[in-house]
């Protein structure tokens, strides 16, 4: 086949598996994918070399355990090193549940990322659904696909990093052709621009292209046209700021229930979730699913339901406008609604060291592994942080980077990482940890990070060691997005927002003061706090989500001891007004 078609290799030295996996793949994917049977385990490894000698692409590896093959986990362990970046897949036969112990153990060890039930019977839609997200799952991460949108830009500018990453999150299709390449070349020649300000997109979805210049988000939400500002006299029930975990949750909830809804988002949807490559924990996917499929079926799913969007656009303040709340929008526009959810999530905190900050976008990120990790290859790459995210971001770094060294401040990761993401990473082999270490200082090479200078957490600085890096991503601490509130929505020291019994509803300007205050309310009325901007919240996606489906409940008990006055008569309507219906009349 085409040297451009991604393989499907399967190994395993069960006669029976080998037949029945190879004849399912080959009649639902051999038009678009390549299919390889191996016989044994060896020729499996020695496919897997000749493949990354030829640079063709491995989508899925899969191998089986069973008494009929023994040595499948082992046989995947190894695969991670000719093709980490494709998808590995450990298939059992359903009955054979005395495996299930040491399959479990091994995925944890990162062996293996999924488990697939081998197919019994024709038409096994469960198989080919398992097989079809971890597809799924490999091209969204390796950025291939059709080019709705085309963007041109220099690889180091900061705000073609952003544009990318925003796009890619947001699950448009983009493309990205350096200036000086030839695709871009061909493009620009081909539109007239001859010194085009960059970073230049070309939607190319529309009837005929349509070509934005160094275009604002403002300019790029217009052009796209898939969400516009709602009429000046549309009144919401509830406005919802941040399309993240807790305030997607919110839309499906509030919207299924009849409320009108309106999620006003400045990036892309997920939040920081939406930047994790593979969520293990979250109840329900019992094969993971990554922040960008989970975030995007949630924003769909609100979709559906009538909930009205607006991407690309800040919420810039808040005040009230009588009975109702006035939301500023950074295009100029105000809307109006009868509450409002602050679902804005936090930022990861910036080191503040001057010489990184000026590498921003040209080896040094913020987030961003998912869009950024392709071009990490070969490199060694830096992870700053301990969390969940930080471990996350380290597993899928390293599919494609020749090295990644996490950086913890601390002396360990089991107060803030989940044991799984731990196993995992102590199994995989090019990762290596480093705990009481700190970054204190970066060296570039022709504008591009070059290597970074560390050293123990609380030291001198001039004590430090220098490590080559080619890429270092920085997922650290928790920077609540509140500055756009004001004053009189009480924070706590951090500025995380108080709600319910964490602050005091006796402050001045309280509509109610001596009613309890609702459990995530803030002390403005009305006002609600969710996820990972609320004090004392729990930073995990799961309790986000509870967040959104418990607050909707709520919006109910606000709205309904606080209707909106009717509107007063219009002129000469007065005299059309019905008469009151005595009490004992009774219709029949």
């Amino acid at each position: 086949m085409d040297d451009s078609v991604p393989i499907l290799l399967i190994a395993t030295s069960d006669p029976a598996s080998r037949r029945i996996l190879g004849d399912e793949l080959r009649r639902r994917y051999g038009a678009d994918y390549e299919v390889v049977a191996c016989a044994d385990h060896a020729h499996g490894r020695a496919v897997l070399e000749g493949l990354r000698r030829w640079n063709r692409q491995v989508a899925l590896i899969l191998g089986c355990y069973g008494p009929a093959d023994r040595g499948g986990l082992d046989f995947l362990r190894r695969a991670y090193g000719f093709h980490p970046a494709a998808k590995r897949a450990v298939v059992v036969t359903w009955g054979d549940f005395a495996s299930a112990p040491t399959v479990f153990r091994a995925i944890a060890q990162g062996y293996a990322e999924l488990l697939i039930i081998r197919p019994e019977r024709p038409r096994d839609e469960e198989f080919h659904g398992a097989i079809t997200d971890a597809l799924d799952d490999w091209h969204l991460a390796q950025g291939v696909g059709f080019e709705a949108v085309r963007l041109i830009g220099e690889v180091g500018d900061e705000r073609t990093h952003t544009l990318r990453d925003s796009l890619s999150r947001n699950h448009i299709p983009v493309g990205f052709h350096p200036v000086g390449s030839e695709t871009a070349d061909r493009t620009l020649e081909s539109l007239g621009l001859r010194d085009p300000a960059l970073p230049v997109l070309v939607l190319e979805f529309t009837a005929s292209p349509v070509v934005l210049e160094n275009p604002s988000d403002v300019e790029i939400a217009e052009a796209m046209g898939v969400t516009r500002p709602p009429p000046a006299d549309k009144v919401f029930d509830v406005v919802v700021v941040g399309a993240g975990p807790s305030g997607l949750a919110t839309a499906v909830y509030a919207s299924s229930e009849g409320l009108s809804t309106m999620v006003v988002e400045g990036e892309a949807v997920g939040g920081q979730a939406g930047t994790s490559s593979l969520i293990r924990n979250y109840p329900g996917f019992s094969r993971g699913v990554s922040g960008a499929h989970l975030a995007y079926r949630s924003f769909h799913q609100a979709w559906t339901l009538g909930t009205d969007f607006l991407f690309l656009r800040r919420v810039e303040g808040l005040r009230a406008d009588g009975a109702l709340y006035a939301v500023s929008i950074s295009d100029g526009n105000v809307v109006r609604c009868r509450t409002v959810v602050v679902a804005t999530g936090v930022d990861y905190r910036r080191l503040g060291i001057p010489q990184l900050e000026d590498l921003v976008g040209r080896g040094v990120f913020y987030g961003a592994t998912v869009s950024e990790a392709p071009s990490m290859a070969g490199k060694h790459v830096c992870v700053v942080g301990g969390g969940n995210s930080a471990g996350q971001a380290v597993l899928h770094l390293a599919k494609y980077a020749k090295k990644v060294t996490l950086l913890v401040r601390g002396a360990t990761l089991s107060v803030s990482m989940s044991e799984y993401l731990i196993s995992q990473l102590e199994a995989t082999r090019n990762v290596g940890i480093r705990y009481n270490t700190s970054i204190v200082g970066a060296r570039d090479q022709d504008g591009f990070l070059a290597a970074i200078r560390v050293a123990a957490s609380g030291a001198d600085a001039t004590q430090g060691e220098e490590i080559e890096a080619g890429g270092l991503f920085v997922l650290i601490g928790s920077v609540p997005r509140t500055s756009w509130l004001p004053d009189t929505v009480e924070r706590d020291p951090a500025g995380f927002l108080r709600t319910g019994a964490r602050r005091d509803v006796r402050e001045a300007g309280s509509a109610r003061p001596d009613k309890p205050p609702l459990a995530l309310e803030t002390s403005m009325r009305g006002i609600f706090a969710i996820g990972d901007v609320r004090a004392g919240s729990i930073k995990r996606v799961a309790t986000a989500v509870g967040d959104g489906a418990t607050v909707v409940s709520m919006l109910h008990t606000y709205l309904a001891e606080n209707p909106l006055p009717a509107p007063p008569p219009a002129p000469g309507d007065e005299a059309a007004a019905p008469e009151e219906v005595p009490r004992d009349v009774r219709f029949t």
